[in-house]
């Protein structure tokens, strides 16, 4: 197996791992537990989790667009006229619980996952990705399976940081 084939089976499979290790993260914490934050002007382990899963269906929609029309223009133009913040009270992160979020961020892994694997070359694939206020620019599904291995490597390392911090 070449290198890049090599290094596209290990992101997916660290891609497809996602739900777990975010459950992982999770684990053993009770409700009042996902309201702990590191600073009064950061987000709770709850506003994390709702992000992570808001921001894998979002992209999803980007994906699917790469692997059937790349000539598409893909923007996040309605999205990044507001701050995450607002964003966390737009959709009520603050006060759901989990659950939901949880099952959706499963079923759009499993769901990518399962389409990828059947779609030859599905991660070289790309759509014209339309950056608010910056130069257009190409990007494969490969680049946005990589950054949302790297996200949730992020905001797990952001939730074990307040876990660490209350003694959870």
């Amino acid at each position: 197996m070449n290198n890049q084939a090599e290094t596209f089976k290990t992101v997916l499979a660290q891609y497809a791992d996602g739900p777990m290790l975010l459950e992982q993260a999770l684990s053993g914490l009770n409700d009042s537990d996902l309201d702990l934050t590191l600073s009064e002007d950061s987000w709770t382990i709850r506003q994390i989790v709702h992000h992570i899963a808001d921001g894998d269906d979002i992209w999803k929609i980007c994906i699917k667009t790469a692997l059937g029309n790349s000539d598409a223009l893909f923007s996040l133009q309605w999205y990044t006229v507001k701050s995450q913040m607002e964003w966390s009270a737009s959709w009520a992160y603050p006060c759901r619980g989990l659950a939901s979020s949880l099952e959706l961020y499963r079923a759009n892994r499993r769901h990518i996952v399962d389409v990828l694997e059947h779609i030859p070359g599905a991660l070289e694939k790309s759509v014209r990705f339309d950056r608010p206020g910056r130069e257009e620019i190409r990007i494969t599904v490969f680049d946005v399976v990589e950054l949302h291995v790297r996200h949730l490597t992020e905001h797990i390392e952001s939730i074990n940081a307040i876990r660490q911090a209350h003694g959870k």
